[in-house]
Order: structure tokens, then sequence, then C-alpha cells
């Protein structure tokens, strides 16, 4: 057996008192539960020796340690993501939740997939929740059950990520790109030019943690008789008005890839409807087509929300609206006291909250822009470098540099912020310094 170091469980076969059981109060005062089946046991074995596991029994020392370890007098970096942290801080919470999959036996579409999808789908105002592999498929699914496909348009916007455009070339239909307003969001005075005899669906992406006008959209898909999907992958949470983002078109798509505001610790992404009909059909196209076992009565696909996953969700769902609003605090000191004339600095649209997933500055010199931020260990990114429509994979589609104007522009420009709820206030303050001093 390797020599045991403090805060470190040794690799290789585990005695007794190493191993970890489920969550208990007794498991919590260091009470070690019977011996299990060998087969769990060996699951434990490989799981619970993980890195997870690691950082949820020593959370409390870590969270001790957090003011030692961010001292200003000794910050030379500040990342641009860390999903430790937060596992850190949720600990046996995690561990608990994925200990509850491993001994009910059920990994897949199971009861945890179904009390997430009814607990998100209540969170964000909606009646019926599909859990899927991803937002991408999310995207695809719900544009084949609302009848989009071979030769329709779909339009969208070209500063979102790729997979927007892939998940509508998926249903073999045509993306078909508009420019975007001062919000980086669909420019919605330009969206009624694009609609022609082939146009089927309006898919608005809410982009960074703030919502598009969908008011304007809604009114503008009902009188030419078009579907709208939402691409809510960075808006979870989000407000326009008195309603979430993702509770107006007639199908949302989320993601929760771990980097998000509701992020898994893998992929994951849901489909939102108010109708039964659709997601009946998105139920039958995630599990290839079939309604029940073993029978398809159309061709479908195998994206399914994993029952880990799903555990993982329910467990930071409750937590979701306290890390919005720690993002919107940093949000908040970012835009109040970055004050250097050459940083443009994100808007926010009226009568909207912004839960800024990416907090996304304009710098006319980037290049030189990035280059210090190096120097000083700032974590930084750019969403996005290319536009869709300038991708290569896209030059099919006839669009030419200048197509979109304000898109293009800035592309050139855009940096993405150091921005997640566990950064600390002396990061915060030493982005701030950082950036100020930038010249």
């Amino acid at each position: 057996m390797p020599k045991k170091i403090k805060g470190i469980i040794p690799r290789g076969k585990p005695r007794m008192r190493d191993t970890l059981p489920a969550y208990s109060p007794a498991a919590s005062r260091g009470v070690v539960n019977p011996l299990l089946p060998s087969l769990a046991r060996e699951i434990k074995r490989r799981y619970f020796f993980s890195p997870l596991t690691r950082l949820a029994i020593n959370s409390k020392k870590t969270r001790a340690e957090n003011g030692r370890m961010f001292n200003p007098s000794v910050l030379t970096a500040v990342p641009f993501f860390n999903a430790t942290r937060q596992i850190k801080e949720l600990g046996y919470e995690l561990t608990s939740a994925i200990q509850r999959v491993l001994d009910s036996g059920k990994f897949v579409m199971g009861k945890e997939v179904e009390a997430f999808e009814t607990e998100f789908s209540s969170y964000i105002g909606m009646q019926y929740g599909v859990g899927v592999n991803s937002c991408t498929d999310a995207l695809k699914i719900a544009l084949k059950a609302l009848g989009i496909g071979t030769g329709d348009e779909v339009i969208t916007v070209s500063n979102t990520a790729t997979p927007t455009a892939s998940a509508i070339r998926e249903v073999e239909a045509t993306p078909v790109f508009v420019d975007v307003d001062e919000y980086f969001l669909m420019d919605v005075l330009k969206l009624e030019a694009a609609i022609t005899k082939k146009t089927r669906a309006i898919v608005p992406v809410h982009l960074y943690g703030q919502g598009a006008d969908m008011e304007a959209v809604m009114k503008i898909a009902h009188k030419h008789h078009l579907k709208v999907v939402e691409d809510c992958a960075q808006s979870s949470g989000a407000m326009i008005g008195n309603k979430k983002v993702g509770s107006f078109g007639d199908a949302a798509c989320f993601s929760f890839y771990p980097t998000k505001n509701l992020g898994a610790l893998g992929d994951g992404g849901l489909i939102l409807t108010h109708d039964k009909l659709t997601a009946d059909k998105c139920r039958a196209l995630r599990m290839y087509g079939m309604e029940g076992s073993y029978h398809a009565n159309f061709e479908g696909y195998n994206s399914r929300l994993d029952e880990i996953q799903a555990a993982i969700l329910r467990v930071k769902l409750p937590h979701l609206d306290v890390y919005n609003q720690k993002r919107q605090e940093i949000a908040s000191r970012y835009s109040k006291e970055i004050k250097n004339p050459l940083i443009e600095l994100p808007r926010t649209r009226p009568n909207a909250s912004h839960i800024f997933h990416l907090f996304v500055i304009k710098v006319d010199t980037r290049e030189r822009f990035l280059e210090y931020l190096k120097t000083k260990g700032i974590g930084y990114g750019i969403h996005y470098p290319t536009p869709i429509h300038l991708q290569k994979a896209y030059n099919f589609l006839g669009y030419a540099e200048g197509s979109l104007p304000r898109t293009e522009a800035n592309a050139g420009k855009i940096v993405s912020l150091p921005l997640f709820p566990e950064l600390t206030e002396e990061e915060v303050d030493h982005v701030i310094q950082i950036i100020n001093d930038f010249t």
C-alpha cells in the first residue's frame, strides 16, 4: 500500500477504511457502511477514487484555504473558468446524488431524468421537458418534431456557436443568417426581409446570457405562420419582462455543457415545449423513433440525457438563481469599475435581465490586448472568432465578406473576460486593475 498523504486517497487496492460510503449522517462522521457486494465495491473503487471525491471530502478544508490561495498580494493569474471550485463547494451533494444513481442500478432513462425534466420545465415556465444528449441534439430534434426538413429555410444569426447551424443542417434545412444589433442579438428590424417562400422557422439565439427581442420575433413569426425554436444554450434563468427565456417559442433548447450557468459534469441538453404532441414526438425521436419497445414508427436518433448527469443537474438547479446573481454582481463591478476608454463594455437590452454566461467586451486593438492579458496571466476567450457564414464548411451557402457587417466587425474585436460565480473579490479586483492599466 502506498504511503498515505494527508488529504489524498492513495491509488491501488483500497483498504476498508479508505472506501467512501454512500452519503449519510453516519458517513459524514467517518462511519463506514458494511461491505458492499463485489460489483458495487468495484464501481466505488473506480469512481470514488477520482478527483471529484478527493475534492468533495476536502471541501471544508478547501473553502478555508481559498482566502490564502487568492491572496491579492501573491495573485499572479486569474482563470477564465474553473469548474472545480463549484464542485468543491457542492461536495457531498454531488457525490450523494451520484451514489443514488449507482445504488438504483438504472443509468439511462430513469427517475432522475424524469424528475429533472419536470423540475426544469417548472423553473422555466413550460409544461413539458425532454432530456437529450446536448443542445445541438435538442435543436435538431425540436426542428424535426416541428416538421422542419429538406428544402426548408431557417432564419438565425451567424455570430453564434457553429452547432446552431449544424443542427439546422442535420435536418437537411438551410440556415439563413441575419445581422445582429448592438446587444449581439438578432436584429429584428432585418428579420422580415429575410423571409422567403421557403422559410419555415426562426431560431433566435439568446447569446452570452440575455434574451433576444422575443416580442418582435413572435409577432413576425405569427404573421408569417413560422415556427420558433429558441436557442437558450447560454441563457438558463435569464428574463425578458416577467417571463423566463425559453418560454416564448414553440420549443426551446438548453445546454448543460460544464461551462454553462447550469452545467453538468459532461454533455447534456433539454427541449421544452407547451405542446404535448411536440413533446411526444421529441421523446420518440431521441429514442430511434420508437414509441414503445423495439418498434420504430419513424426514423430517429440515439440522444438521451443520462441518469448521472440528470442527478447532478438536480443538485445544481436550486442554486442557479444564486449563481446567476453572483455573475450579475461581478458583471456590475466590471461595468462600473473598468474605466479604460479603449474598452467597449457590453449593453443590456431594456426590459431584460442579463445573466452573463459571458462578459464580452470589444477592443479595436484585440491582438495587442490579448498578448497583454497573456503576460499578466488573465484568462480570456473569443466567442466566436469566425462567423458561421464565413467558415469553410458553410461556403456553399454563398455568403461573402461584407454580407453581415456588424457581425463581421464584432468578430474582430470581441473578448470574453473571466466571469464565473466562484471568482473571488481579489481576482475581480485584479482583472479590473489589469484592464484599466492597458494602454
